[in-house]
């Protein structure tokens, strides 16, 4: 069994040196990084996030608002984080990560070697995409455009209904945030980007150099806001490349 409710189950992996923490996107799952462990060496222990609302949680309340969720996490993941370790996130999920990691500095636990934030401006620019009130068809259209969500999904009035709810908490968890001045993170931070995201450009993501003492990557690609399958096989690349000296890989 899983210590921890923010992870699913899961086999002993006696190779690992290194732990990867993923967060998903709004309306997004653990199911998202399905895929990576099989294309990640074993000692890298990929960890997907289950968030309430969702997958084996879908019973529970999704949750709105980020300060008492990265609370929970922090206590919760404790154990895990025996280990090195490092955080990503993509659009929704660079948020939680990016607070996670200063929640953790904040009660003087253990921080992520490395940050890895995808599809996601830095703190300090606005996000005008969370609007309080848009109707269900408009939401729709919104997730449509985004390409974030598979067609048959969208088209399915049931799975819909289950759906949006999470997409508005997630929503809202976004558009209440208030970063609180702090000083950077001593870790790296690399950002990832798509040349075609609208939501989240190169000028965004470059402000998260601000965030961070430890040194700063940019990497885009040319795609739109929801690049991990079709970039999969870079960004872990990439990630890879980051956490090698935790692995003891040349």
């Amino acid at each position: 069994m899983a210590k921890s409710p923010w992870l699913g189950l899961r086999r002993p992996n006696l190779q690992a040196r290194v732990r990867l923490f993923c967060f998903p996107y709004a309306g997004g799952s653990e199911a998202t990084f399905r895929t990576w462990q099989q294309n990640l060496p074993n000692a890298v222990e990929v960890l997907p996030i289950q968030l309430p609302g969702r997958g084996a949680r879908i019973k529970e309340p999704a949750l709105s608002r980020l300060a008492p969720m990265v609370r929970a996490m922090s206590q919760s993941l404790r154990t895990e984080l025996d280990l090195p370790f490092a955080f990503f996130g993509h659009s929704m999920g660079g948020l939680i990560a990016f607070e996670l990691a200063r929640q953790l500095r904040r009660e003087g636990g253990p921080l992520p070697a490395h940050l890895f934030i995808s599809a996601k401006c830095c703190p300090k620019e606005a996000d005008d995409l969370y609007a309080s009130e848009i109707s269900d068809q408009e939401l729709i259209q919104i997730l449509r455009r985004y390409e974030g969500t598979p067609r048959e999904v969208l088209e399915n009035a049931e799975m819909m209904q289950f759906l949006l709810p999470v997409i508005r908490a997630d929503m809202e968890l976004c558009h209440t945030y208030v970063c609180d001045p702090e000083q950077p993170l001593p870790c790296p931070i690399t950002a990832f980007g798509g040349l075609q995201d609208h939501k989240s450009g190169r000028e965004c993501l470059e402000g998260w150099q601000n965030y961070t003492t430890g040194g700063f990557t940019l990497r885009m690609f040319p795609a739109g806001h929801f690049f991990l399958r079709s970039w999969e096989k870079s960004i872990l690349e990439a990630i890879f490349r980051e956490l090698a000296p935790y692995v003891g890989a040349p």
